[in-house]
């Protein structure tokens, strides 16, 4: 799956356009490495988000294409 679907999809980010934003900043890394919006996420990959000030740090569980809002937070585990 996309880098920008699955922060959407995941709810970490709430719109895709502003992950794609993020993206183009370089503002997202997985396993440490800046990625474009297009990356593919797998499962075991860890994704880094910078928001301003504070950094989120997730380790992807769940890949999938469509989930349930209160299933969402299933998908990734904070580090």
């Amino acid at each position: 799956m996309r880098l920008d679907k699955y922060l959407k999809v995941s709810r970490l980010i709430k719109r895709r356009t502003v992950a794609n934003e993020a993206c183009d900043a370089g503002r997202i890394k997985i396993n440490e490495k800046v990625a474009k919006a297009g990356a593919k996420v797998s499962v075991g990959d860890i994704i880094e988000i910078q928001f301003g000030n504070k950094a989120v740090k997730v380790e992807v569980l769940i890949v999938k294409e469509t989930v349930k809002k209160d299933e969402a937070k299933d998908m990734f585990k904070y580090l």
